[in-house]
């Protein structure tokens, strides 16, 4: 590693341990909590087949040019470009997991997907834990928000393999508003499971996924983006759970088409991210303010470092008070 960036590490480790220190008796749904968007995409495979969540156009489209369609599928599908590793060591707590079954696969291995097939769930998983073995103060979010073929014998799988993987680190599923760094130190937890399926009423350590509402603007507009997520804090959090706030851009089929070799990155998420990140400078967790944060390539725009310094509010809180 660098000098300079063993110094950037230096500093945002000192940062992390102030935040921790600030917000340690918090209740978690009024904190400001950094998320990836499509966490896993940065294992994007062009040689896998196509996922079973996407249209026959895309189907067919993959059919005609093979290779070279994959290869530009993957400009737009890859929202990160560090793995959970990196994306830890940069301060991102929070990961939207998206899991697929793989047509005609022999070992019924279950994948990280989005368009294309990325790593096996549990190589992420267990890349994740280890950094939670070295690092037992840290608390990390795992938010399983979409299935694609999945039966009910594939869900069994995914709840033993994180039974397996992080056993007591689990924290079973309470009222959110008893959620703090406190109490969760108390109780050596360090992770919470968000699952997106009837299963999570069958496991005590899942947690609805009714108790994460994530609103989607669906739009390549940022001015109507930020209309979006300003409009869905007003409306938030009324049955008390987390929120998240999605600073992301979606293309529309035209978008792509425009852009086809450049991808995501350069002809949305660029050129959009100053204004993104000025509304979310601007921004104050809280009940009537922000929670979970997620945003397209997370080392862009000091995203990390706006979001964990928009919890120095409560620094200010505990001063006044």
């Amino acid at each position: 590693m660098a000098s300079s960036e063993k110094s950037s590490h230096c500093r945002l480790i000192q940062k992390m341990d102030t935040i921790r220190r600030i917000v340690h008796k918090t209740v978690l749904t009024r904190a400001a909590i950094q998320r990836s968007h499509d966490s896993f995409s940065f294992y994007i495979d062009e040689a896998s087949p196509v996922g079973p969540e996407q249209p026959e156009t895309v189907q067919n489209f993959v059919s005609v040019f093979g290779t070279v369609a994959k290869k530009l599928m993957r400009k737009w599908l890859a929202t990160q470009t560090m793995n959970f590793t990196g994306q830890l060591g940069a301060g991102i707590r929070y990961f939207d997991l998206r899991i697929s079954t793989k047509p005609r696969d022999p070992d019924n291995e279950l994948y990280f997907a989005h368009g294309l097939f990325s790593a096996k769930v549990n190589e992420g998983l267990e890349e994740i834990n280890a950094f939670l073995t070295d690092h037992r103060k840290e608390v990390v979010f795992l938010d399983f928000n979409h299935f694609y073929g999945m039966q009910k014998y594939h869900h069994e799988k995914l709840v033993q393999m994180l039974k397996d993987i992080y056993g007591n680190k689990m924290c079973p599923a309470i009222f959110a508003q008893e959620v703090s760094l406190k109490y969760l130190w108390e109780k050596d937890y360090q992770v919470l499971v968000f699952y997106h399926s009837p299963v999570a009423l069958e496991v005590p350590f899942l947690w609805p996924g009714q108790m994460m509402p994530a609103p989607w603007a669906n739009t390549t507009d940022p001015e109507k983006l930020i209309q979006f997520l300003q409009a869905s804090i007003t409306e938030r959090r009324k049955k008390g759970s987390f929120f998240i706030s999605q600073v992301v851009l979606t293309p529309k089929a035209s978008t792509v088409v425009k852009g086809v070799a450049s991808g995501l990155r350069e002809t949305i998420t660029e050129r959009a991210l100053p204004a993104m990140m000025q509304w979310v400078s601007t921004q104050k967790p809280g009940e009537s303010g922000i929670n979970i944060v997620t945003a397209d390539f997370v080392e862009l725009g000091d995203f990390i470092s706006t979001v964990i310094k928009l919890n120095y509010v409560f620094d200010e809180g505990e001063a006044n008070t």
